[in-house]
């Protein structure tokens, strides 16, 4: 039987904004099962960004359940969850997120638990990327700057990747190459994937589409 790889149960998160207060998640209850990939859709305000937040454990739910891996972030020590999402996460974001001040090859060098010159390189060259090791991001293009963050959150072979509109500053050509990317990643590496998308071409590289509303699961994520 597949496991889950992440699963919530009831979770709610809510912020205060002066005396009023928000609920970005309401009652979100979804579960994702180990190599699965998943597109998560919805307008904006419906909770897709703060559900990426807890699911790459950098916000805690007010309540509610969450699970990674059969884990409860929420009952570790932070340095227990530094250690659970460095392990098991890797992160790729609309903005590329590179330092600017490093070459390709050492940004993907950087979040390495142990720094392997050899295994970055090949990563790097299985995005597309032989001899661009020692450009900086400057010098790439938006679709190579974002084949250069792939690389990167592949560093300590993540279980989970969590992208959040990762296409949102590439054409189309470039859009269609990075969810290609990440589509064999699922299906011939095994790299569970959720995207967050607006764009209805990327989305349709995933297995499901999941929607989003007012701070809950509308369809699909069972």
């Amino acid at each position: 039987m597949t496991n889950n790889i992440l699963e919530f149960k009831d979770v709610w998160k809510t912020y205060a904004m002066g005396s009023e207060k928000i609920n970005a998640l309401s009652g979100l209850s979804m579960k994702l099962k180990e190599g699965s990939f998943k597109a998560v859709m919805g307008p904006s305000g419906s909770g897709k960004s703060t559900f990426l937040h807890v699911a790459g454990i950098l916000d805690t739910p007010s309540r509610g359940i969450f699970k990674i891996k059969g884990k409860e972030p929420g009952e570790l020590s932070v340095k227990e969850q530094a250690k659970l999402r460095r392990n098991e996460i890797g992160f790729i974001f609309q903005r590329f997120n590179l330092m600017s001040q490093l070459s390709a090859l050492e940004n993907v060098i950087l979040p390495m638990i142990e720094e392997n010159t050899k295994k970055a390189k090949e990563i790097l060259n299985n995005m597309g990327l032989e001899g661009k090791y020692d450009k900086f991001p400057g010098q790439l293009s938006g679709g190579e700057q974002q084949r250069v963050a792939i690389a990167r959150a592949l560093a300590n072979d993540p279980s989970i990747i969590l992208a959040d509109e990762p296409t949102g500053e590439l054409d189309t050509k470039n859009a269609s190459l990075i969810m290609q990317i990440l589509q064999d990643l699922n299906k011939k590496e095994g790299v569970s994937i959720v995207v967050v998308t607006h764009n209805p071409a990327s989305a349709s590289f995933a297995d499901e589409i999941i929607r989003m509303s007012d701070g809950k699961i509308v369809n699909g994520g069972t």
